[in-house]
């Protein structure tokens, strides 16, 4: 590939007129791992394309990675160690940044932006620690930030939110954003049709297929749901809205029972990033943000997202329910949503104007999750002897958490032999995160409990509770 491959043909003029070639825009790409390598085959395989979409042609000058001799696809003359030298070149006009992590990215991006630089970013944990910096830095220097490739992959979900959606006023958006732990909470269940397997095994099929890296801990811990629930939570709700206040617990605790149990209340489970604005205008409204594995109703169209792939569930409240579903991860399609961010940044640049902002007028606090409403199903072990039930229901009533159902399972109640157990497994109401976690707690205290195997949340998403099997 010659360092001019991706400089399309000078489009012919008409029979008869001068044509003069609009200036080409130059790119500078930081990185050039997976999505990296993706991005450089779009650009030279649809380099006549791309410029007849943007109205001037483009020219890559120059790709900073750190280990040069990795990459011979690439011209040698395109290729630098030096990331900042890049970034600062005056004949730059776009930065493209595709290496991940916070530092020294961070400092390279707001050099770009500084200088009045259109930059298009895949950072998810960037953006969900320090969004404010770029923005302000973006919003002072006139330049275009873009990041769609930063959640959902190929999805368009960030433009909707930002412009398709900015006449309307968004209530919820609640989604599986992680493609590894799908697949891995997927295999558990048998979603493939065959039987389910357990988290270690699960684990070990999406490393060989490539769904989980060698350390999976950022997926499966549920840090990479984190930071983009940070990013939507802030465009939804006007809010800046980092990682850190995104309650966030993974799917590594999670087990074929609590498969078994979803199963039997006519759910599933699935590891959902929900962003909601709660309260009111009259009484204060205010943001929630989360992540953690929850049991859903089997006929949610978030249940039968399987697989690797991501689904997002927008509510507004003109616009109602939109469902946004599709490849979350992989090469070319968060390649793909880097081309879309590009072409529309160079179009700004063409026209001589600037993309939409992100707002944060709003301002609004975000709600602890000890305060967020949600609901539990509990299973534990208790003794098999009359008032045992009526000492439980009084340890939810002094903590003001209703129970929903309670019903026994007739193939748990492990217990020692002169001790017979029974096990209980109890759906509560909705009650503040904070009630429900100090009832568990206080059930672990009792004589009566041989222990509290599981607990689980259970979560709606907006359809009535008779939907759970549960009135």
């Amino acid at each position: 590939m010659s360092a001019g491959g991706w400089q399309p043909a000078e489009p012919a003029g008409r029979v008869g007129q001068a044509f003069d070639p609009p200036p080409p825009i130059r790119l500078a790409m930081l990185g050039c791992g997976t999505v990296g390598r993706e991005v450089l085959r779009l650009l030279s395989e649809h380099a006549d394309e791309l410029a007849a979409r943007i109205g001037a042609p483009l020219k890559l000058v120059g790709v900073a990675v750190r280990r040069p001799h990795r990459h011979p696809e690439i011209p040698a003359e395109l290729l630098t160690t030096d990331a900042a030298g890049l970034v600062n070149r005056p004949d730059v006009d776009v930065v493209i940044e595709v290496v991940g992590g916070i530092d020294p990215v961070r400092g390279l991006l707001l050099d770009a932006l500084k200088a009045g630089r259109g930059v298009v970013t895949a950072n998810k944990a960037l953006l969900a620690e320090d969004g404010a910096s770029l923005a302000e830095a973006a919003e002072a220097a006139g330049a275009d930030l873009y990041y769609e490739a930063a959640v959902a992959g190929a999805i368009p979900l960030l433009r909707p939110l930002r412009e398709s959606l900015a006449g309307d006023k968004i209530v919820r958006i609640a989604g599986i954003v992680n493609g590894t732990t799908n697949y891995i909470l997927s295999a558990m269940a048998g979603a493939s049709g065959g039987a389910g397997t357990g988290y270690r095994e699960a684990l070990e099929q999406a490393t060989l297929l490539g769904y989980a890296e060698s350390d999976p801990s950022a997926d499966v811990d549920g840090f990479d749901a984190q930071a983009k629930a940070a990013i939507l939570a802030s465009l939804a709700f006007h809010t800046r809205v980092v990682a850190s206040d995104v309650y966030c617990e993974g799917i590594t605790e999670v087990t074929s029972a609590d498969i078994a149990a979803a199963e039997g209340l006519g759910c599933v489970v699935k590891l959902l990033a929900i962003c909601e604005r709660v309260g009111s205008a009259e009484v204060g409204e205010s943001v929630s943000a989360r992540v953690y594995p929850a049991m859903i109703p089997a006929g949610h169209p978030l249940a039968s997202v399987d697989g690797a792939y991501n689904a997002v569930f927008v509510e507004a409240e003109s616009a109602g329910q939109l469902m946004f579903y599709g490849q979350g991860a992989g090469g070319a399609p968060t390649a793909s949503a880097v081309l879309g961010d590009l072409v529309a940044i160079c179009r700004n640049r063409v026209a001589g104007g600037r993309g939409p902002r992100d707002h944060v007028h709003a301002n609004l606090p975000v709600q602890p999750m000890g305060a967020t409403p949600t609901r539990y199903h509990i299973s534990l072990d208790v003794d098999d002897r009359a008032g045992v039930l009526a000492t439980i229901a009084g340890v939810f009533a002094r903590h003001g958490v209703s129970i929903a159902t309670v019903r026994q399972d007739m193939s748990g109640g492990a217990g020692p032999a002169d001790r017979p157990g029974a096990r209980l497994v109890i759906v509560t109401h909705t009650a503040p995160d904070a009630a429900l976690a100090a009832t568990v707690a206080a059930l672990a205290e009792l004589d009566e409990v041989l222990g509290v195997d599981r607990v689980l949340r259970v979560e709606n998403l907006g359809r009535p509770v008779s939907a759970l099997g549960v009135a």
